[in-house]
């Protein structure tokens, strides 16, 4: 059980942009402690290989809960290799049924440079409309910087960029310190 009077851990803002035929995600690098900038230079976008075939994955939440669910999607997706919406929802479930995920806390942005989607221990699978989802402390504010951006003729990495910059100057959890990786379709 969660001690109410410990300040806990924030200061994750991740975001996913689809365009022109390839995904970028990128993720700042700050984790603070209450009030208390602990690191950073955090990376929470990676980069998964099961069975040779890429997937970009950003959390926002705990890191150990969030390497559980990447080792367990990574076995989901070596198990249906090419199935990237399959994999999430056979995790989802996992982590909404199972007693040990249940305590998990966590939400993922995941793609494979063409699907786009937010797994959260809901139970949620979601593929975000409009090419972009964001998850996280800052998570809102590079949403709607991003959706913006979205009218404009800027490329997935640039837009991401650019969000993400507007989310550290609003956000006091989420720093320019970025992890961007990019994936093709």
């Amino acid at each position: 059980m969660a001690d109410e009077h410990f300040p806990g851990w924030h200061g994750t803002t991740i975001i996913g942009v689809r365009r022109g035929g390839e995904v970028v995600v990128a993720g700042d690098g700050q984790v603070s402690l209450g009030q208390t900038v602990i690191k950073g230079t955090a990376r929470k976008v990676r980069r998964l290989s099961p069975g040779g075939r890429d997937v970009v994955c950003g959390f926002a939440g705990s890191t150990a809960d969030a390497f559980t669910l990447l080792e367990r999607l990574e076995k989901k997706l070596e198990a249906a290799p090419g199935q990237l919406t399959r994999a999430c929802v056979e995790l989802a479930k996992d982590w909404r049924t199972d007693k040990y995920l249940q305590k998990l806390e966590a939400m993922l942005i995941v793609t494979d440079g063409t699907t786009l989607l937010v797994v959260t221990g809901a139970g949620d699978v979601l593929e975000p409309e409009h090419d972009v989802a964001a998850i996280g402390s800052g998570g809102n504010f590079a949403l709607a910087a991003a959706r913006g951006l979205m009218e404009t003729d800027l490329s997935a990495e640039d837009v991401a960029r650019k969000a993400m910059a507007i989310a550290a100057d609003i956000c006091v959890y989420t720093n320019g310190n970025l992890t961007v990786e990019t994936i093709r379709g």
